[in-house]
């Protein structure tokens, strides 16, 4: 009714404010006060914002989170990172191993704004060469009762070049980014895969500070059969060469998905290990229904996130991370929305954890929330640094 879509339009702009408003106010680095603000900005959101946020339909209320982190309305975490939370992996420094995953800001134009909310790197895209609509909408779906997604949006992208233009502009901005940006590629709908992402590692090597190839999406026709082994040994065979030509220094990941046999996932590690990929991002969303899901949307078509996925993506992790000897540096996803979450994914063998599904839910001020939350799990086991709880589960 236009009635309430008037209501729904006030509302919108009353949430810009609101969130604009905690920018202005939210100034203090001392880390009681941070504490103080990401607890109460959580609570806040909840009971306020997301009732809010809710009443759009979800890819809309994406589209208007990704408009205000864009525009500087998001939360900026203040305090100092914890030294103990800071990494190396694949030879770049994380101030923290918490990451937004692929997908929330898939054409890069709202980088310094997330990143300024306390990740310690943002993943943009899936990026394809040329700009694609993706699939017809509705095609993202809310699971509120189970903290779910489903979405099908199939690497809807507005293309190579003008997300490097966007990325280009960041890097020559002379802003800090605070973080390091990976990219994360994808394959146009119709066309052949291997040229498609040889194209994406050139064109992204020179900005990123590491790249994901994306052959786990279930959204995109036959773009999961590349994780059988031949179709991934020349895959990844033809983009290492590449990326050893053009920009041999940036490290070249590889997501997989969730719902891989055991051998299916052995073959994986072996081909990865063997071709000396620089670590994997364990897992994509997952085809599968598990039986407690209560959201009137649970049989939509797509791809499942969110806490559903939390405990299937762990699972995977520690496999992968025996499978691999613990060699191969692994970014944990998949319904992380509590430093608990990271703390488990660390613990089962990632060295870096993303969230993204879960972040509609818990809001902006979860990142250092999560941060806090991680921190004193450490100092409780006794170590020292991040590093030292990676894999340990999985050692057992």
């Amino acid at each position: 009714l236009p009635s309430q879509r008037m209501a729904l339009k006030h509302a919108v702009r009353g949430l810009a404010w609101v969130a604009g408003g905690a920018v202005v106010i939210s100034t203090s680095s001392h880390p009681a006060i941070g504490e103080v603000k990401c607890r109460f900005g959580t609570e806040m959101y909840k009971k306020f914002m997301w009732p809010i946020l809710s009443l759009q339909d979800p890819e809309s209320s994406h589209e208007l989170s990704v408009w205000l982190a864009k525009n500087g309305l998001t939360p900026i975490d203040r305090v100092a990172e914890n030294p103990a939370l800071k990494v190396n992996v694949f030879g770049r420094e994380f101030r923290n191993p918490l990451g937004l995953a692929a997908g929330c800001d898939k054409h890069g134009e709202a980088v310094h704004g997330f990143m300024n909310m306390g990740f310690g790197f943002i993943e943009v895209g899936s990026v394809t060469p040329q700009p694609q609509p993706g699939n017809d909408k509705p095609r993202m779906f809310r699971l509120t009762e189970d903290q779910g997604v489903i979405n099908r949006y199939g690497f809807n992208s507005h293309g190579a070049e003008e997300v490097f233009e966007r990325l280009k502009a960041v890097r020559e901005s002379g802003k800090d980014l605070r973080g390091n940006l990976a990219i994360n590629l994808g394959k146009n709908k119709t066309a052949e895969a291997i040229p498609d992402y040889v194209y994406g590692v050139k064109k992204f090597g020179e900005l990123a500070d590491f790249l994901v190839v994306n052959i786990s999406s279930p959204n995109t026709p036959g773009l999961r059969q590349l994780q059988s082994r031949k179709e991934l040994e020349g895959l990844i065979s033809a983009v290492m060469k590449v990326r050893n030509e053009s920009c041999p220094k940036v490290p070249l990941l590889v997501k997989i998905a969730p719902d891989l046999s055991d051998s299916e996932l052995k073959e994986i590690c072996q081909v990865a290990t063997k071709m000396k990929v620089d670590g994997m991002v364990v897992t994509n969303t997952t085809v599968s229904r598990p039986e407690t899901l209560k959201g009137a949307a649970k049989e939509e078509t797509g791809g499942l996130s969110g806490l559903p996925l939390k405990d299937m993506s762990t699972e995977v992790i520690s496999k992968v991370y025996k499978l691999t000897g613990g060699k191969l540096p692994l970014i944990g996803v998949g319904g992380v929305g509590t430093g608990q979450d990271v703390y488990d994914k660390i613990r089962a063998g990632a060295s870096l954890v993303e969230m993204y599904s879960r972040l509609a839910y818990e809001g902006p001020w979860s990142p250092p929330k999560i941060k806090l939350e991680l921190s004193r799990l450490l100092k409780a086991d006794g170590f020292e640094n991040i590093a030292d709880a990676i894999g340990v589960d999985a050692k057992k």
